[in-house]
């Protein structure tokens, strides 16, 4: 049965039209509301635990305004900057941009839905199912909140060109693409993926107008800053990739794509939504946005993306599916069965908010071996990557105290990982320690100081290393934390040793000191 027009009085007994004549209680207040709950949520908890690693090196970007960093585009390092320029080295302030780009996709999700022509009732569902991962993954400043929206944001505008017709709103997707590739490279998957969408739709009709390729201008203008970086650069950012990706497909972190898209997903919404944009004439005038997900999930499949990559794309389905299922429920003659089956699906979605709650934000006590926490670290594993950072600095400090004063004057700090040097830099000041230094991603491009430290406290390495690099290492102390929860630092190579300069002399091991992470 084809869905008809929304009058939602049939599904829950009581008007949810579009024609509240109050904007407190409007359709796109209502939204709002949601997403704010959502940051001032994240505010509330955001530091319970403590900084992760990669907002350490984050922070440390933020700090070096540039176009670009080996791990990273620059837009998540200079909202970085702007967080450290309005709230200081606060942990809540400086999450707050990744929580609010979060919070946005959830009034984008309820707007899709008007888009295509849902009711009240469809545009609050298609918000709502937004908030699950808004919560877990805007519990961190990275640079996946902002790809996050701007996925987000750039099917919002393409549904704007199918809905009204208007070809200048490929402008505004061309702005939104280039957001995107200045925050991850995976924009490049979905733009592909757009690309399908116009050749296999009859929305390639576009590809004769103006604002299209004036879309695709701006898109390229916005990226060029960051390219002529590369091109400086030596493409590092390739040679970083090629890395990680080898290393996470060698890990297993690429296997099981398509079971946790089943797994991760609402597929009540899901599947109405993929049918609503390929096969229903209701949505015959928006097929485009059902290729893009295809194609850009087959990209994703065929180069053996981590399964969250494909999550950006998934608001416009649930728009989709919300629009379908509203329509279909408005339909049914057995009220009783629509009222049971639209409370299920809210349901499922409560069931959805609360879990991603109570396990992917930092609640539960930091107590090895309670359920709670160990239930809750094993899900959302970047938790014990945000414990034992102060006290790793102080133990820093311990150690230089007791060095001599000769030892002490020329000093240098060396952080084997972005985490350890990024620590160092952030909480050091405190302690009055030099900055680290590192040969990890960009850090390396800072160098090693002028004049050349001449003792250094190495941490992160173990002691055969230690002892092939540097003259004269002297085990000093240990990485631990105040909780005795095991974390990278005091599981992998929690030594920390006192050393002499390298054995090969600075300009010569400071040229092959280079690696990626």
């Amino acid at each position: 049965m084809e869905e008809a027009p929304v009058a939602v009085r049939g599904v829950t007994g009581g008007s949810l039209s579009d024609s509240n004549p109050s904007i407190w209680s409007s359709n796109t207040a209502v939204l709002i509301y949601m997403a704010l709950a959502t940051v001032v949520l994240h505010a509330v908890v955001g530091n319970r635990y403590g900084w992760h690693a990669d907002e350490l090196a984050t922070v440390e970007d933020a700090r070096h305004l540039a176009w670009g960093y080996p791990a990273t585009p620059p837009v998540t390092p200079f909202f970085g900057r702007v967080a450290l320029s309005l709230f200081g080295t606060s942990l809540v302030g400086f999450r707050f941009f990744a929580s609010l780009a979060h919070a946005l996709t959830v009034v984008l999700a309820g707007l899709m839905a008007r888009q295509l022509g849902g009711g009240r009732a469809a545009q609050i569902l298609a918000g709502a199912s937004a908030l699950p991962f808004c919560i877990g993954g805007g519990a961190l400043m990275q640079y996946v909140s902002f790809d996050y929206a701007a996925w987000v944001l750039t099917a919002y505008f393409i549904l704007c060109v199918l809905e009204s017709e208007d070809p200048r709103w490929w402008v505004a997707v061309g702005a939104s693409v280039g957001f995107g590739m200045l925050s991850k490279y995976s924009m490049a998957f979905f733009g592909v993926g757009i690309g399908a969408g116009l050749l296999g739709t009859e929305a390639r009709r576009y590809l004769k107008s103006k604002w299209l390729w004036a879309g695709v201008g701006v898109a390229f203008l916005m990226f060029l800053p960051h390219l002529v970086w590369q091109v400086q650069h030596h493409f590092v950012s390739l040679a970083l990739l090629r890395h990680i990706h080898a290393r996470d497909v060698q890990n297993g972190k690429t296997a099981g794509f398509l079971s946790a898209q089943i797994g991760h997903s609402f597929l009540f919404l899901v599947l109405p939504g993929l049918y609503f944009y390929l096969i229903s004439p209701r949505g015959k005038r928006f097929r485009m946005l059902g290729w893009m997900y295809v194609a850009t999930l087959l990209l994703f499949l065929v180069a053996k993306g981590k399964s969250y990559y494909m999550f950006p794309a998934y608001p416009m389905i649930y728009a989709a599916g919300a629009v379908w299922g509203e329509g279909w429920l408005a339909a049914m003659r057995r009220r009783t069965v629509a009222i049971t089956l639209w409370g299920l699906a809210w349901a499922v979605l409560a069931h959805a908010v609360v879990f991603t709650i109570v396990y992917y934000l930092p609640l539960a006590p930091v107590n090895p071996g309670a359920r709670w926490w160990e239930k809750s670290s094993a899900m959302q594993e970047t938790y014990r990557d945000e414990l034992g950072w102060p006290e790793e600095v102080k133990e820093v400090a311990r150690i230089r105290d007791s060095l001599t004063p000769e030892e002490r004057a020329r000093l240098g700090i060396l952080g084997t990982t972005y985490g350890e040097a990024g620590a160092v830099n952030l909480f050091g000041p405190q302690y009055g320690l030099p900055r680290a230094i590192s040969g990890v991603n960009s850090f390396r491009q800072r160098g090693y100081g002028d004049p050349a430290p001449q003792t250094l406290i190495v941490l992160g390495q173990t002691r055969r290393v230690a002892d092939e690099l540097f003259e004269g290492c002297k085990l000093a102390g240990h990485t631990f934390n105040r909780y005795g929860v095991r974390t990278g630092e005091t599981t992998w190579n929690p030594d920390i040793f006192v050393c002499g300069p390298p054995k090969q002399g600075w300009p010569e091991f400071w040229e092959h000191f280079q690696y990626f992470d």
